[in-house]
C-alpha cells in the first residue's frame, strides 16, 4: 500500500523561525518528483522556493497563501509508492533500498529520481498550473489526511450524474503582487486585490497601488474623512484644539522590517557607538569615474558606478586599518578580526532596507566589485536574494546620497564594528590649491564601536578614505 508521509517547513538557517507563505506551487493531487519546489516561502531575508524531499501524489496542504509557518509545522503531505495502474500489485519498497518508502530521498540511489520522472511520465498525470483551468478529471488514488480546504471536483476524479464528467473548474491563483507585504497591507484595510490594475512590471501590485485604493476608499469612507476635516476646521477657528480620537492605523513588525527593527534594537543595546565626520573634495574621484566610463562599451562591459568606488576605496581603508573589520565577543571578551573582507552595503527595496553582501572583496578588482554590486541590487529589487546574500558582512557601506541628504548618524549592522556612510555630492565653495573655487564635495562619515578602537584609529581610517576621495592616485598604492 501507498505510504503517506509529511513534509514539514525545514529549517532556511540563520536562526530563521518562521516563513511566511507565498505561492503554493502544487496542487492537491499532483504528482511531484523528489526534490520539486513545491512551495515558495518569504523568510525575513529572502523569498525560496522549498523542495520537497519525496516523490508522489500530494494528498494535503497546509496554510494558505500569506499565512506564517513556524518552522517544523506541516506544509503538505504526499502518498508516496503509489502505482500509476491502481489494480497493479503495490510493493511499498524498493528491492534494496534498505526498508526505505518509495519515492523518499535516498542519496545512495542515484537513477531514484531518473525513475520516479520516468514513472511520471508514464503515468499520464497532467499538472494543474495557477491561473490556468484544470485538466478534465483523471480517477486518481488520492487519500487526503488533515486537508487544508475541499478539494475541487476536477481534482478529485468524481463525475458528474449521467456518466460525463464534470466541466473544468477554474483554479483560480495568486494575485499578482510584488511583495507578499503588499498583500498584507491589503488584507489589513480590506481592500480587494483582483479589483486593482497594477502598475509594476507585467501588471504586478505595487504598495502604490494598495496605498491609492486605501486613500480613495469607499463613498462612505470618503464622506467620513470630509466630516471629520470639517469638525477639524471648526474648532480651529474656534481656538480650540482638534482632537482626535483612536488610532490612525496598525502595521505588525513582522518580515524584513521585523528583522530591521531586532537587529537595530540590539545594536543600539548592546555597542557603544561614536561617530566622526569628515568633507571631502570629490571632483578629482568623478573625473577618474568619467575617464573609466569614457571608453567602456556594450561588448567592454558596464559602467563603473560611484558606490563600486567607495567600496573599493573601503576595502583599501580597511587593510590599512583591519581592526574595523572585526566584531566583539563580550562572553568571551575579544575582539574577533576576520581574516576576509565580506562588504554588505545598505539597499532600499520595496520590502524595505536590505544589506546584501559582497564576499571576499578584498580579492575583487574595482569591476568584479562593481558588477558583484548590480547584480546583488537586481536581486534584491526583485526579490530574489537567498540568505546568503544578506548574511556574513563584516563592514557595511551606506551611501545615503541617493536620498538627497548630506550626512546621517548611522546604526551600526550588529554584530559588525564599524560603518562608512556617504553623503550626496554637491557643488560648494572650497578653497582649491589656495584659491576659492566652486568644487563636488561630499560628507563622509564613520559610525564605529568604541570598544574596538579609540578615536585615533577611527579618525585615521576616515581621513584615508578622504583622501583616496581627493586623490584617487592614491589606490594605485593597494591595486
Amino acid at each position: 500500500m501507498a505510504q503517506v508521509l509529511e513534509f514539514k517547513l525545514p529549517d532556511l538557517g540563520e536562526g530563521l523561525t518562521e516563513a511566511e507563505i507565498v505561492r503554493w506551487l502544487v496542487e492537491v493531487g499532483d504528482v511531484v518528483a523528489v526534490d520539486q519546489p513545491v512551495v515558495e516561502v518569504e523568510t525575513a531575508k529572502a523569498m525560496v522556493e522549498v523542495p520537497c524531499p519525496y516523490g508522489g501524489v500530494v494528498t494535503a496542504r497546509f496554510g494558505e497563501e500569506g499565512a506564517e509557518l513556524p518552522v517544523g509545522a506541516p506544509l503538505l503531505t504526499v502518498a508516496v509508492g503509489a502505482p500509476a495502474d491502481p489494480g497493479a500489485p503495490v510493493d511499498s519498497h524498493t528491492p534494496d533500498d534498505g526498508g526505505a518508502p518509495v519515492g523518499v530521498r535516498a542519496p545512495e540511489e542515484p537513477a531514484e529520481r531518473a525513475l520516479q520522472a520516468a514513472a511520471e511520465e508514464s503515468s499520464g498525470n497532467v499538472l494543474v498550473g495557477y491561473g490556468t483551468a484544470a485538466a478534465p478529471a483523471r480517477r486518481r488514488r488520492v487519500r487526503p489526511t488533515r486537508p487544508a480546504f475541499e478539494v475541487p471536483a476536477a481534482l478529485s476524479g468524481e463525475a458528474t450524474s449521467g456518466g460525463s464528467e464534470s466541466p473544468a473548474t477554474r483554479v483560480d491563483g495568486p494575485v499578482p503582487v510584488i511583495s507578499p507585504l503588499v498583500r498584507r497591507l491589503a488584507r489589513e484595510h480590506d481592500v480587494d486585490l483582483r479589483a486593482l490594475a497594477g502598475s509594476g512590471p507585467d501588471g504586478l501590485i505595487t504598495r502604490a497601488d494598495v496605498e491609492a485604493a486605501i486613500g480613495a476608499g469607499p463613498a462612505g469612507t470618503a464622506g467620513t474623512r470630509e466630516a471629520v476635516a470639517s469638525e477639524e476646521r471648526r474648532q480651529v477657528e474656534a481656538g480650540q484644539e482638534p482632537t482626535r480620537a483612536g488610532l490612525a492605523s496598525r502595521h505588525p513588525l513582522t518580515g524584513v522590517r521585523g528583522l530591521v527593527a531586532d537587529k537595530m534594537s540590539r545594536s543600539r543595546r548592546e555597542i557603544p557607538e561614536a561617530t566622526c565626520w569628515v568633507d571631502a573634495d570629490a571632483t578629482e574621484l568623478l573625473a577618474a569615474r568619467a575617464a573609466m566610463n569614457a571608453a567602456v562599451t556594450e561588448r567592454d562591459g558596464q559602467k563603473v558606478s560611484l558606490l563600486a568606488l567607495f567600496a573599493r576605496i573601503s576595502v583599501a581603508a580597511l587593510g590599512r586599518f583591519p581592526v574595523l573589520n572585526s566584531s566583539v565577543d563580550m562572553e568571551a571578551r575579544e575582539v574577533r578580526r576576520f581574516a576576509d573582507i565580506h562588504l554588505g552595503f545598505a539597499a532600499q527595496t520595496d520590502r524595505g532596507l536590505v544589506v546584501p553582501v559582497v564576499r571576499h572583496a578584498q580579492t575583487r578588482t574595482t569591476e568584479s566589485i562593481n558588477a558583484e554590486l548590480i547584480r546583488l541590487t537586481e536581486e534584491g529589487r526583485a526579490g530574489k536574494l537567498t540568505p546568503r546574500d544578506l548574511t556574513g558582512g563584516t563592514f557595511t557601506l551606506n551611501n545615503y546620497g541617493v536620498f538627497g541628504v548630506d550626512g546621517s548618524t548611522p546604526i551600526i549592522n550588529h554584530p559588525e564594528a564599524a560603518m562608512l556612510g556617504v553623503g550626496r555630492i554637491v557643488p560648494k565653495p572650497w578653497v582649491h590649491q589656495g584659491e576659492l573655487a566652486v568644487r563636488h564635495v561630499v560628507q563622509l562619515s564613520l559610525t564605529f564601536d568604541h570598544r574596538v578602537c579609540d578615536g585615533g584609529t577611527a579618525g585615521g581610517f576616515l581621513r584615508y578614505v578622504a583622501d583616496c576621495v581627493e586623490q584617487p592616485a592614491l589606490l594605485l598604492r593597494s591595486v
